[in-house]
Order: C-alpha cells, then structure tokens, then sequence
C-alpha cells in the first residue's frame, strides 16, 4: 500500500471496519430470525434482501448530500454516527423478554442502519479516488484494488469473529461487536481530518449557474432533441447527461449478478444449515465450519486472487481484456456458480448427507465472477463519470445492487405466498442460473456500443451551438 498517499490509509482502515460490521450482522441475520425469531425461511430470506436493498437504496440520498450540501467528508462523519446508533439499537434486541418486541426492535435497527450503511457508501468510494492525484487508468486501478481488498478484509474477519462471539455470548454480544467496529471505523475516518483532500460541494464550486439534469433530460424530451438542449443550457450539462445515460446502459445488466451474489447471506446459508459442519483441524483445537463460517470463503478468496491478478495479469493482458469484457464474463460465471448449488440441493432433496465444503467450488466461482465485475464496476463508475456527478454515478452503481436484492425479495414473496413452493429449491436456484447467462449475452451487446456512444459524446465541443 506504499504508493497509496497517506491519508487514503485512512480510508482504507475506515472501510475495512465498517465492512466488519456489515458484513458481521448480515452473516447471522437469516439464521437469528430463523432461529430466535421463528419467522420462516422464506419470509427471513425476503427480509434480508429487502434490508440490503434499503443499504443500497439509500445511497442516493448520501450522495446528494455530498454533492449539493455538506461535501463527502462531512456526509461521511455525520451519517457514520447515525450508522453506530443503528447498531446500538439492534444490539437491544434480544434483552426484550417477548419475541414480538424483539422482532420490532430488529426492524427499527435494521431501517436505521440501512439509512447509514447506504449513506455513506457512495461517498466513501468517491472520496478514496479524490485522495489519488494521479488520474492515471493503472494509479486507479491499484487504488480501487487496494480499496476492494480492506473490504474483504473487514469481511473476512467478521464471518469469523462475529458467530463465534454469537456461540460464546449470545445474539446481544453477536450484534454488539458490529457495533463497536463501526464505531472504530468512525473514529479512523475522523482521524484523517488534516490530511485528506477535499473538495467543497459542486453546488459550491460552480454556484447558481449548475443546471439541473432533470431539467436537461425533460426539456431534451419534450423539445425532442439534445440539440434544443444545448441551445438551451449549453453542451456541459448536455454532455454529462448524456454520458450519465450511457453509463446507465451497463448498469442495468449488472442487476441480476446482485441477485445471485447477495443469496450467500440467504438461501445458500439456509442450504449450510442442512449440510454436516466441515470440521478443520488447528494447533489450538478443532474449528467447525458451518453456514455463517463457510461465507469467509469468499473475503478470503478476493484477498488472495486480487492482489494476484492486479499485479500479474491485468498489467499484461490490459490492452486486450477491457474492462466491459471483464464485467461480462463475471456475470456469466455466478450463472455457473448457481448451477453447482442447485445440483447440490438436488443431492441434499434426494436426502444424501453433504459436507458443507461441497460449497467451496461455487464460493470460488462467484467470487472470480465478483472480482471481475465488482472492482472493475468501481473502478468503471468512478473513471467514466463526470467530474460534477461522480458521487451521483456511485449511486447509481449501488442501485444496481438494490435492484438486484428487491428483485430477489419479489421472486422470493411470489415463490413462498403465490406460488406456496419454497425459495430454497432446485428450480429456484437454476432459474437464477438461467437469468444470469440470458443477461451476459445482452451485457455483451450492450458493451458492443457503450464506446461508440462515448466517442459521440466526447466529440461535441464546449462552445457547440445549434
């Protein structure tokens, strides 16, 4: 991390906690209202992605913060307090006597720490690319790599840490230890206060003269042309808009790998709880792996490929493998990944005894998939946004993922209520598989003239007239 400047450390140290305490409430959240709660499987599945969609909704309203009120650093301290309220609150849960209590007291913490995971998300993201002064496509890439990697990091250790605490000293404990990690993650950010580089909100730094986007595409609609539109509002917000719709082009298909991805905090640790524990033996005893566990897999996979394909091949394949093929090929493979976990429930539905370590293989694969799409889509929101709206674009990148989470909820509501089958099954699970692969070939297609848009855009001159 030496070529990093040194307040981005700041930054990574800030993410790496603060993925810890996502990551570790959402590895116990289904199993604990499984378990604790007596809600069903699938109405527990559905809550969980309706939550991760809430955390990836919510970014929008981060992000218009930072760009038209507070700026990124601020939007980022104020809201990270609201974050460690959140947790407080669900660390509460399970002290109430009645069940029907702690069900509410779930959903009030899970709303509040939704509104401040989804927050500051699109502003932590931005802000470590505004701390790397070279621009360069390699700086970049190294950065986000680095970046990606505290995330898993943060990840890794919590699948660990967090059911183990939860085994030892209960669910309170279990939401507890969040908690304070996303109050360490606060006090990190804070720290860096002196050294970061930050620039005021872009209604600040242009003034009144700002047009709003909403009116460009409105008036470009009903004037039937962007040639109107510039006339109107000159070729700046015209081009931004333009490029902002461009960009949303790609976003779009990546809504499905979100479908697939977020499932390892759903219905494949609900498949965990029917497979035997893989027991791994240590100098110290022996640790058993079970659901939650088996998910540190994917950290940890992402920590030992990205640093390997950062430094060993992407410099050398580059200038052939662009990043659009990289985020295609990885939506193509989770399809693969879905197809494995569905063959496995078919074993477990014949009522074979599965060793969970039958969900590695599918772990490796949807985590190649999630490193070829994921680190290249940060990367890709951040270098292909305008200068005025990059918190905007990392938005919408995280709606891609809110998309994908309420589109599981959807299928999962109809599955258990309309349907009356169950979201754990091997149509479910190839459905997904299906969907997946259909969409990468449109992906591909899509790709195929995202560049020549942008060539077109690119090509309009500041001082066009119509």
């Amino acid at each position: 991390m030496s070529f990093l400047p040194y307040q981005a450390r700041f930054i990574v140290g800030t993410e790496a906690c603060e993925r810890f305490s996502f990551y570790g409430l959402k590895s116990i959240l289904a199993l604990y209202m499984v378990g604790a709660l007596a809600l069903s499987e699938e109405y527990s599945i559905a809550t969980v992605h309706l939550f991760v969609a809430i955390v990836y909704l919510t970014p929008l309203i981060g992000a218009w913060i930072a760009d038209n009120l507070l700026g990124r650093y601020k939007t980022i301290l104020t809201i990270s307090l609201l974050y460690c309220i959140g947790h407080g609150v669900l660390a509460m849960a399970d002290l109430f006597p009645d069940i029907e209590s702690r069900r509410m007291i779930l959903y009030i913490g899970l709303i509040i720490i939704g509104l401040g995971a989804g927050g500051i998300k699109p502003c932590v993201s931005a802000f470590i690319g505004d701390q790397i002064t070279d621009k360069s496509p390699k700086m970049m890439t190294r950065a986000y790599n680095v970046f990606y990697w505290s995330i898993n990091l943060g990840s890794l250790f919590s699948f660990i840490v967090v059911p183990a605490v939860k085994d030892e000293f209960g669910w309170s404990w279990a939401f507890a230890i969040p908690g304070i990690f996303m109050a360490l993650a606060t006090f990190c950010f804070w720290s860096g206060r002196k050294h970061y580089v930050m620039y005021p909100p872009t209604k600040q730094r242009e003034g009144a003269s700002r047009t709003s986007m909403w009116k460009v595409l409105f008036h470009a609609i009903s004037h039937r042309g962007w040639n109107s539109a510039i006339t109107t509002f000159g070729p700046t917000p015209v081009k931004d808009l333009r490029q902002i719709l461009n960009i949303l082009t790609i976003f779009i298909f990546v809504i499905p790998f979100w479908s697939l991805f977020d499932q390892t905090a759903s219905s494949w640790v609900i498949q965990g709880s029917n497979m035997t524990p893989m027991h791994i033996p240590l100098p110290w005893g022996t640790w058993s792996v079970g659901p939650e566990q088996i998910q540190s897999a994917n950290p940890l996979i992402v920590m030992i490929l990205v640093p390997v394909i950062s430094t060993l091949i992407y410099p050398y394949i580059g200038k052939w493998v662009r990043p659009l093929f990289r985020m295609g090929s990885g939506i193509f493979l989770s399809s693969i990944s879905f197809v494995i976990v569905a063959w496995i429930q078919s074993r477990l539905d014949q009522g074979k005894q599965l060793s969970i370590a039958w969900q590695l293989l599918p772990y490796v694969i949807l985590t190649v998939s999630e490193i070829l799409l994921s680190t290249t889509g940060l990367e890709f929101a951040y270098t292909q946004a305008p200068a005025r709206v990059k918190s905007i674009i990392s938005s919408f990148w995280n709606l891609t993922t809110f998309a994908g989470n309420m589109l599981v909820f959807i299928i999962t509501y109809i599955i258990a209520f309309v349907t009356d089958s169950h979201a754990v099954s091997v149509e479910g699970f190839m459905t997904y598989a299906a969907m997946a692969a259909l969409v990468s070939g449109f992906f591909a297609i899509s790709a195929k003239f995202y560049m020549k848009r942008k060539q077109t855009i690119d090509a309009i001159p500041e001082d066009a007239e119509v």
